[in-house]
């Protein structure tokens, strides 16, 4: 049997006929269109989902079920988008539509847990029952796999793993408080760290980098500036994945899962992110004796985490 997964993203909306492995027999994607109503945007998720049955050959007979994963919060339960801010749902029956065109089981759930299921099922953390994948972008995204299923908690809100506070009256945070590990360890944190080191350090290579076009400065800028020797990028790099480290501690020190996984551009970093990061963590972590310990690895999944992971969803 084979089953369908739909990522449902701001831009585009990507579906694929999924094996029972992880693996994509056939997938494709259409704009999302978002200023249109929710639906039409299922009404294209149904269609979507009917080509990419047709393209693969399989036969709509031999699919089991279809899962959609999407930002906001879910009610998986029902098969709702409570709210989803990136499209403006609320209260978006997607289960009961999607069944109006396609008469399978549809489970539904937040975009992040799928990508940590796929990550589970056929990525970093294959063949383990519990590990817990987070995000490195605009903001922190995390998911959390338990006995092989995602948990978020007994109303779906839950995993909200960045906007647990490291510094307390810290910096501040979107979600109103102070502090959280989202506004120091994400991508969009490293960029404004990055942007303040060149202000306050106007001979650093950082600055020659962007030409003093501080507008160019991205995630990479201080990676690439302390790989030339720069003290300033390097000193901006290590704040960094320290920040990166104390989170990740905390997420360890809780569930201690089998494998962490991260994901988001920063890790095209590779060994240079990870090196540190894992000598941080050993140093930190209450479990010191000799027992096995979390693994930390980069996510493999990729842009097909979205597909595999909803593919994957189950009540």
């Amino acid at each position: 049997m084979y089953r369908v997964g739909i990522d449902l993203g701001g831009t585009n909306i990507a579906a694929g006929v999924v094996r029972d492995d992880g693996v994509i027999m056939c997938k494709d994607s259409v704009p999302t269109q978002r200023e249109r109503t929710y639906r039409e945007i299922i009404k294209d998720m149904a269609t979507l989902t009917m080509e990419v049955v047709k393209k693969s050959g399989v036969g709509i007979e031999n699919i089991k079920s279809i899962g959609v994963g999407s930002p906001g919060t879910p009610d998986c339960k029902d098969g709702v988008i409570v709210y989803n801010n990136n499209l403006n749902f609320r209260n978006v029956p997607i289960r009961a539509i999607m069944q109006e065109y396609i008469d399978l089981p549809v489970y539904v759930d937040n975009d992040a847990n799928c990508a940590a299921l796929a990550e589970s099922v056929a990525g970093a953390a294959k063949g383990t029952g519990s590990s817990v994948t987070i995000t490195l972008g605009t903001g922190i995204g995390s998911g959390i796999i338990i006995d092989g299923k995602a948990y978020s908690g007994f109303n779906c809100a839950g995993a909200e793993l960045g906007h647990t506070v490291i510094i307390y009256d810290g910096e501040q945070c979107t979600c109103g408080r102070k502090g959280c590990w989202e506004v120091y360890a994400s991508a969009t944190a490293l960029i404004r760290q990055t942007k303040r080191a060149a202000e306050q350090n106007p001979d650093s290579a950082i600055n020659s980098l962007v030409e003093g076009d501080m507008s160019k400065i991205d995630a990479k800028t201080a990676f690439d500036a302390a790989k030339m020797g720069d003290q300033i990028g390097q000193n901006v790099v290590n704040q960094y994945i320290r920040y990166i480290g104390e989170g990740i501690i905390n997420v360890i020190n809780i569930f201690m899962p089998e494998v962490l996984v991260i994901g988001g551009g920063v890790c095209k970093e590779g060994e240079f992110l990870l090196k540190p990061l894992r000598d941080i963590v050993k140093e930190g972590v209450y479990s010191k004796e000799e027992i096995p310990q979390t693994q930390i690895k980069t996510a493999q999944m990729g842009n097909d985490a979205g597909i595999v992971g909803a593919a994957m969803l189950q009540i």
